[in-house]
């Protein structure tokens, strides 16, 4: 989450009088995240107050994939995941404009983020992974990952030369990578509609258990064993890429086992999904810390953390 999209407490209120939310007590952005623009709102809804969160999608989001996106989160809130649902309007309506951008009303999940999580949580996202992949089993529709292996190479090729300014022979060593992932790359896999970005801060933890899984603007049709490896490589290590912390990636995939699991060509192909994963982050932190505007209210993201994840796995 972040804001690079500023909207006036005027434009808000106007904006809740399409709901029968309350009249709005407060708005705050949310600084973190690289994605949208995100802003937490207050009203003066039901006996104690409502909260919600305003989110306006910026150019990584595509408006067209937004009724996928909502379709997905109602789908998996019907089967009992603790999602946020995009709220409907007076008049049926998930999908808003708000200072000329794409927009909803979502709703609020209590929980919070954990930054160093211990191994009972660690079980526990990775199960609620696994109850996610089952509901997404009878999810019938589908969308394309542009954050795939081909779209690793495009993003690639638009960095160019720069990755060199973020660490010298950066560049080379993405090309040494892409080059093995193309070979590598276990596409026959099972495919299924992943969240593909289950970091810890896309996870609201209620003690060990999780109470919210958010932002699911990357989910896609991509090999289902992929979205454990992203959430492993996410979770297992310090947050600058060091100090792999195996506690931490065993509980994932036990929690993920207990609830739905691994075949045994899954965990075969599980380090080449696992760099492919790092290699993926890596560029797009890569892309975001070149392209960032100097006025965005955003948190960038180091894309060597994920060199160094990387490094672990390809040494495995």
């Amino acid at each position: 989450m972040a804001v690079y999209t500023h909207v006036s407490a005027e434009e808000m209120a106007v904006l809740l009088q399409r709901y029968d939310a309350g009249t709005l007590t407060s708005a705050k952005g949310i600084a973190e995240g690289v994605e949208n623009s995100n802003f937490l709102i207050d009203t003066s809804g039901g006996s104690d107050g409502a909260r919600f969160i305003l989110t306006l999608y910026e150019k990584r989001v595509d408006a067209e994939d937004l009724p996928f996106f909502f379709a997905l989160l109602d789908h998996l809130a019907d089967n009992g995941l603790p999602v946020p649902r995009a709220i409907r309007d007076s008049g049926g309506q998930q999908l808003q404009d708000v200072a000329g951008r794409p927009a909803c009303l979502i709703e609020f999940l209590p929980g919070v983020s954990v930054s160093h999580p211990n191994p009972a949580q660690g079980f526990a996202a990775g199960e609620a992974l696994a109850r996610m992949h089952g509901a997404l089993a009878t999810f019938t529709l589908e969308r394309p990952n542009t954050m795939g292996l081909r779209g690793w190479h495009e993003l690639a090729a638009r960095c160019g030369t720069d990755l060199d300014e973020i660490a010298l022979g950066l560049g080379a060593r993405v090309q040494v990578e892409l080059d093995w992932l193309d070979r590598a790359w276990p596409d026959d896999l099972p495919h299924a509609v992943v969240h593909a970005d289950l970091f810890p801060d896309n996870v609201l933890m209620r003690g060990d258990s999780v109470g919210g899984l958010i932002d699911f603007y990357f989910a896609c049709t991509e090999v289902r064993a992929w979205d454990v490896a992203v959430t492993h490589a996410a979770w297992s290590f310090e947050g600058d890429g060091t100090g792999y912390r195996p506690e931490i990636g065993d509980a994932i995939l036990d929690g993920y086992d207990a609830a739905f699991g691994l075949s045994d060509a899954e965990r075969a192909a599980f380090p080449a999904l696992a760099r492919g994963a790092c290699l993926r982050f890596l560029l797009t932190r890569a892309w975001d810390w070149l392209n960032t505007p100097a006025d965005a209210m955003v948190t960038r993201k180091d894309p060597l953390a994920f060199l160094r994840r990387l490094d672990h796995y390809a040494a495995l």
